[in-house]
């Protein structure tokens, strides 16, 4: 499914930026940075499994290439707490923080698909189970880059120019174990978001395409 996912945003993407070229021809306009097309927004991080908790915050800034596709460069805050890390009654705690970027393909007007690279700088945080004999408390730094890909519903979007909230699920398909998006057994977590995407530099009269 995964797979899939990531082929059927290749070709939108394709065919996106055939349509904006076909747009451009047809309106008589030139291409180039439109102030209009951009946006910010953020949205929050839910992740839960039967040992692992993540909460987490991502702001970021785009733009639309047309009313199909959307890029934008991201930044993330997440906390995680996960139990029987290593043994039945351990804990591990990690704040995790980063740079980003994702493109996200319309193949409808308020269902999308979603691609993100994410590189992640983690503290992480060991203590072991009461009376352990195994391990021992330690605190150290890591290094994880993750590839999310899924998709999601854009509710009162219109096209470039709108502002709209939106949900989404994605999974972590990369291999890094240390990514903040997997359980102790380098399984995949479901991402689950909420957030609302703001339109910048709109004027009263603006048609929305």
């Amino acid at each position: 499914m995964k797979k899939i996912v990531i082929v059927l945003a290749l070709m939108s993407t394709y065919n996106a930026l055939q349509a904006q070229d076909e747009e451009n021809v047809s309106d008589g306009k030139k291409g180039g940075f439109k102030k209009e097309n951009m946006f910010v927004g953020g949205n929050l991080d839910m992740s839960f499994s039967n040992s692992s908790t993540a909460l987490g915050i991502s702001p970021y800034v785009g733009y639309s290439i047309n009313k199909y596709l959307d890029v934008a460069v991201s930044t993330n805050i997440n906390y995680i707490s996960l139990r029987d890390y290593q043994e039945y009654g351990d804990k591990a705690r990690q704040t995790v923080y980063g740079p980003g970027a994702f493109v996200r393909v319309f193949p409808f007007r308020f269902i999308f698909a979603q691609a993100q690279y994410e590189f992640n700088f983690i503290k992480f945080r060991y203590i072991p189970a009461k009376n352990s004999t195994f391990y021992s408390p330690f605190r150290e730094g890591r290094d994880a880059h993750s590839f999310l890909v899924g998709g999601g519903y854009a509710g009162g979007r219109e096209g470039v120019g709108s502002s709209f909230y939106y949900i989404s699920v994605m999974w972590d398909i990369g291999s890094n174990s240390y990514s903040p998006y997997k359980d102790e057994l380098n399984r995949a977590l479901p991402i689950f978001r909420i957030g609302y995407n703001i339109a910048l530099f709109q004027g009263g009269g603006r048609r929305r395409r």
